[in-house]
């Protein structure tokens, strides 16, 4: 960034869009400092900054010469050129503008310069794909160190893109960020360009507020002024900001406080650290142990000689400290006589030369050492990629070995890096991975990290173990240089310099210094291990012997380690690698769900009930709102004990999903009202209930006594039932498998290896399997998907259907057709039983009879259906061989008694877009012919477990490979909404289907008078709110006002007969309100009870699926990224949006906060998500 002083003026380069992003309020400092009004703050030496600069240079030139190689002659260079030089800057410009005309194929260093902004791009290429005798459109190119795209990379290319556009030069659809690996991160342009534009826009905002015009007489910005509505950012952490926070005590001090939680205390009147040590109470908007957790923390700060971070004069002061959960410390293994306690030093930034063309790795971790129990320390060095290998070996090995001689034995550390470290280290060399997986599934390796987080509170601004060894490493505490890892890492790249040099002695100096301190920090964590146990003796507990029940690691299946060798043995993109490398996953995919389920559910039992705000599945309960409404009583047959119903109410995080007859777990506080036995370091009881109906923001549920017991408390939370038995879908996956070995090395033929190989639908005829796009009347799609259904050779045929094409229309009628014309045996499988009864019920519509169409259900009243037992499948389907409809769950289609073995002509998949490909595994073994009905770019698919590969992904979702439409050779794209306006399809189908969703001519037809149709943003300001918004709860009500009463006119269609429906008055029911988060859908719904229209629906967007309204009004709640819980990838992503207004026939209205458009999003994906809001509402 320059400061023009003749000019006034301030120039700026794609390097100030990431320092502003970074940080707003240092960036407008280092404006101040320019302008006189206040000194400049030094930076810290950062080496190994430095030195990552270096290699980029590095990493640069090397791309330089590959070009200069494959384009001898076409390379055009531009000299260095100082952005403070005008005319070498004017004659940079000009050179470059002349190369663009050109027919060069590469332009290094080009220049570009406006008033307001200088860049040199890296690289500008020809897009190699143009056509032969043309000369392709400019592809932006930037060469980063990193190993990942980073946001603000992203926006340096969008930046250099954007000057392509003002200069009129044509320039690729893409850009490309060279990456220190070797490989290349595309992105779409169109995905980042109105990111680029808002931060642009944001930028200019924040030098307007620096009135240059002042110049030095104007006043810098002060710290804590967040500029009115410009709300400008600081960081916190930096060198600018930490002064700050010192100088003014101000709440950042506080170890482990988040910006929310600052503007929260901060909007309450408590600013500084002393303000909330004294604080009585909590603000509103924050949850009463959060705020005791922090007012603790900040005591002890105070009450610690170096607890606001300042250096004591005796060096190292002892913090105070409290245990605040002791059972936490109960997580703790027993202690072992074998146990080490193990520690890495390593070198992110060493490489060397990958194979000519291949990925390049990055990092090494040089040493590998531990110490016993005894404090005998040992010592694995690695000084390049191969000794790093037989480190990793050699240290896996002693390990295994010890393990024998002492079965019980932990390794300990402090912060997740050691365990990541070793699984990628494990993966890269291809060696050991099983037995790193095991240790790891074996829970041998112990981070003490957690535990201290958990169980203490520290006077200290920070958590590193270096602060902590005051507590415990006594007289040997360590006051020496090396304090930090950077440290360790610049005087290692010193060490290998010299011993390359020839220096050798002074090289094994350092290198023995480095071992040394390497030997102190396993030293003070085998220490800080053995205080920990003082501490829970102290509390009367004792560490644990064994994990909780459930919560031990599977082993591998021999089937799914089979599969994995078979691929090993195949080129590692190849589609049958790919493909079989899902089916390996797929084997185990059930057990990892079952055990990640039962990791968090042991997790919810010791760990206090904040932890666990606004996570799915979760309702932390709210006794004022709760209530006993039966209490306990016999049955009136006698049987069973007795049972109490209660309706329990409170937060319920988005995407809850809690139906009637599931069995959900209750929490209450240890000692519980009930006989349990509870594990150490536990401070929850559980127990198992049953809902009986659901509630908006609730439930109600009924339990039973406990060995004749009974009790008055209420629970403290509602967490996730326990998954469902999966042996019948494991078995037929088993099954599957089995099939795929004995076939091998060929992969054998059917719907689910089509679908894992992405292969295109195989038909008798040979022809392909579907045209690709329907657009015709819903009639003209039933009978090309009829026809292709019939054609298909034991394979698969896709189908999405966006909202309001008729997808439930056009399924039910193409299997209506082949049951009475083909007399088809077909099956109905969906997520919920909710989606295939209404599935079976339009199929009865369609003109299949009751009697040949049937499902087991829990309530049977008025079901158009024939309605059998659960265990009745197979006895219906013998009384009708002239063809059926069943449905069932995807344990019905995968258990071979109730469903045989191909037994069916036709299974039909609804709601694909959410089935895994691991159930579509299982219950493709009863049908030849998959039928994947669905739309992947409305609610995905929802996996509790991480697997290895992405067999969590839904069917419909692999085949379509991340495309917005499906590939015309995969299956069908219904492309004519009938519930949309064409004004509100069209930014629906530009968000999500690549604008290829259109609507049926009478959907213009529709009006409300005065209103116009389609998308209508609706800003409004707010500051500090996360879930709930009042001001937009006002605003919704104020729009109900306005359309309730207004004359609408509707439109039907009957056998492609086109009838405006009589005019009528907008009443309550003809508005929906979709909100991503519960706490915004109570404070709507009182809003609008308040004002007389308690009619209107509202409810999150998962409740709204398959919904339609004349007007949907879309309430976001958040102010700003920051304030989102989960962030603007949550708030904004695409497929929320897509249900949320697609509900609309006539009118949809988006109620947002500006703010939202402020934040820079941390991942492209985010990027990608804000650029298509800001498209949707107006502000790209």
């Amino acid at each position: 960034m320059r400061y023009i002083e003749g000019e006034g003026r301030v120039v700026w380069s794609a390097s100030d869009l990431k320092a502003a992003a970074e940080c707003e309020f240092a960036w407008l400092r280092r404006i101040d400092a320019r302008l006189g009004r206040v000194p400049a703050v030094v930076e810290p030496v950062d080496e190994t900054k430095a030195r990552a600069g270096t290699l980029g240079f590095v990493h640069e030139g090397r791309v330089l010469a590959e070009y200069r190689a494959q384009y001898p002659g076409r390379v055009v260079e531009l000299p260095e050129t100082s952005s403070t030089d005008a005319a070498a800057l004017a004659a940079a410009v000009e050179a470059t503008n002349a190369a663009l005309a050109s027919d060069a194929a590469v332009v290094y260093q080009a220049t570009f310069a406006t008033e307001e902004f200088v860049g040199f791009a890296d690289f500008l290429v020809r897009d190699p794909s143009a056509a032969d005798g043309e000369l392709g459109a400019w592809v932006v190119q930037d060469t980063k160190l990193a190993r990942h795209a980073r946001v603000t990379a992203l926006m340096q290319l969008a930046a250099y893109a954007d000057q392509l556009d003002r200069l009129g030069v044509p320039r690729s659809d893409r850009v490309e960020l060279l990456l220190g690996d070797g490989s290349v991160s595309v992105h779409q342009v169109d995905d980042l360009l109105p990111v680029f534009r808002l931060r642009r826009s944001r930028l200019r905002a924040l030098v307007a507020d620096r009135r240059l015009d002042l110049g030095a007489e104007g006043p810098a910005i002060p710290w804590g002024d967040a500029r009115g509505d410009l709300s400008v950012l600081a960081c916190g952490r930096c060198a600018t900001c930490d002064a700050e926070v010192v100088a003014s005590r101000d709440l950042l001090l506080v170890a482990g406080i988040r910006p929310v939680q600052r503007d929260r205390l901060r909007a309450a009147g408590i600013a500084s650290i002393d303000a909330l040590a004294a604080a009585d109470s909590p603000p509103a908007a924050m949850n009463p142990d959060v705020f005791a957790n922090l007012r603790t923390q900040a005591r002890l700060q105070l009450e610690s000689p170096a607890g606001l971070g300042a250096p004591t004069a005796s060096g190292p002061a002892v913090p105070t400290f409290e245990v605040v959960a002791p059972t936490a410390i109960g997580a703790l293994p027993r202690p072992d006589r074998g146990d080490i306690f193990f520690d890495f030093e390593g070198d992110p930034l060493y490489t060397e030369p990958g194979a000519p063309g291949g990925r390049i790795d990055w990092g090494i971790d040089y040493l590998f050492g531990w110490v016993d129990d005894e404090e005998r320390y040992t010592a694995l060095w690695a000084h390049d990629f191969e000794n790093e290998k037989r480190a990793l070996e050699a240290f896996i090995d002693i390990v295994n070995l010890r393990r024998l001689q002492h079965p019980g034995l932990h390794i300990y550390h402090y912060a997740p890096y050691e365990t990541s470290h070793l699984l990628a280290m494990a993966a890269r060399h291809g060696t050991r991975e099983g037995d790193v997986d095991r240790l790891l599934r074996d829970g041998v390796f112990v981070d003490l990290y957690p535990i201290v987080r958990r169980a203490l509170r520290v006077g200290s601004r920070s958590y590193s173990i270096k602060k902590l060894e005051p507590l415990y490493m006594g007289a040997d505490v360590r006051t020496s240089d090396v304090q930090k890892g950077d440290d360790s890492i610049v005087q290692y790249v010193q060490a290998r310099a010299l011993h390359d040099d020839g220096d050798v002695e002074a090289a094994q100096r350092i290198l023995d210094d480095l071992a040394d301190y390497n030997r102190y920090d396993c030293v003070s964590t085998r220490r800080l291990r053995d205080w920990l146990v003082d501490r829970a003796r102290e509390a009367g507990l004792r560490p644990s012997p064994e994990p909780e029940p459930d919560e031990r690691g599977y082993e591998p299946s021999p089937r799914a380690l089979t599969l994995s060798a078979l691929a090993a043995e195949l080129p590692e993109e190849s589609a049958e690698a790919v493909a079989l490398r899902l089916g390996s996953a797929a084997i185990d995919y059930y057990p990892r769900e079952a055990k990640t389920f039962w990791a968090s559910h042991f997790l919810r039992v010791r760990e206090p009930l904040s932890v666990w705000d606004e996570v799915r599945d979760v309702i932390v309960i709210d006794p004022a709102r709760s209530r006993v409404i039966e209490d306990w009583h016999f049955l009136e047959s006698g049987r069973g004990g007795e049972r109490r119903r209660i309706e329990l109410r409170g937060e319920v995080a988005p995407g809850t999903r809690l139906r009637v007859g599931s069995n959900p777990f209750t929490l209450y506080e240890l000692p519980a009202p009930y006989p349990f036995e509870a594990m150490p370091r536990w401070i929850h009881a559980y127990r198992s209930v049953t809902v009986v109906e659901e509630l908006d923001d609730g439930v109600i549920v009924e339990e039973t006594s406990v060995d004749g017991v009974t009790w008055s408390a209420l629970p403290l939370a509602l967490t996730p039932a326990a998954p469902p038995s999966a042996g019948r879908q494991q078995a037929a996956i088993d099954e599957w498998a089995d099939a795929v070995i004995a076939a091998s090395p060929e992969i054998p033929a059917g719907p689910a290896s089509d679908i894992l190989l992405r292969r295109p639908p195989r038909t008798l005829s040979g022809a392909d399997g579907a045209p690709g796009r329907l657009a015709a009347s819903n009639g003209d799609d039933v009978e090309a998907i009829t026809r292709s259904l019939l054609d298909l050779d034991r394979s698969y045929l896709a189908v999405q259907g966006p909202p309001g094409t008729g997808k439930t229309y056009v399924g039910s009628h193409v299997v209506a057709r082949l049951v009475r014309d083909h007399g088809y045996r077909v099956g109905v499988v969906a997520q919920s039983h909710a989606v295939v009864e209404h599935m079976i019920e339009r199929i009865v519509a369609a003109g299949v009879p009751a009697v040949q169409v049937a499902k087991a259900v829990s309530d049977p009243d008025d079901r158009t259906f024939t309605v059998i037992p659960k265990n009745g499948m197979a006895a219906f389907t013998a009384e009708h061989p002239e063809g059926y409809v069943v449905g069932g769950t995807a344990w019905d289609f995968a258990h071979e008694s109730r469903v045989p073995r191909d037994s069916l002509d036709l299974l039909v998949i609804d709601e694909a877009g959410q089935f895994s490909l691991a159930s579509t595994i299982a219950v493709s073994l009863a049908a030849p012919r998959l039928l994947l009905l669905g739309d992947p770019q409305q609610l995905p698919q929802v996996s509790q477990g991480t697997h290895p590969e992405p067999v969590d992904t839904s069917a419909l979702g692999w085949v379509m490979d991340g495309a917005d439409v499906i590939p015309p050779d995969r299956g069908y794209f219904l492309a004519r909404t009938w519930r949309m306006h064409p004004e509100v399809a069209r930014p629906v189908s530009t968000l999500s289907y690549g604008g290829e969703l259109a609507s049926h001519p009478s959907t213009a037809l529709r009006r409300v008078a005065g209103a116009e149709p389609g998308l209508l943003p609706v800003p409004t300001r707010h500051r500090g709110n996360a879930t709930q918004s009042p001001e937009e709860a006002d605003v919704v009500v104020g729009l109900v006002r306005d359309f309730v009463g207004r004359p609408w006119t509707d439109t039907s269609v009957d056998e492609g007969l086109v009838t405006l429906r009589p005019e009528r008055p907008l009443d309550q029911s003809d508005i929906i309100v979709v909100t991503p988060y519960n706490a915004q859908q109570v404070t709507v719904e009182e809003a609008l009870a308040r004002a007389g229209f308690g009619d209107v629906r509202v409810g999150t967007v998962d409740k709204f699926q398959g919904q339609e309204a004349a007007v949907a009004i879309v309430s976001l709640a958040a102010s700003s990224g920051r304030d989102a819980p989960r962030g603007l990838e949550f708030l904004l992503l695409r497929n929320r949006l897509n249900v949320a207004i697609s509900r609309a026939k006539h009118t949809a209205c988006i109620v947002y906060s500006p703010g939202l458009l402020d934040d820079l999003p941390y991942t492209p994906e985010g990027v990608a998500r804000l650029s298509g809001f800001a498209r949707l509402v107006g502000a790209s």
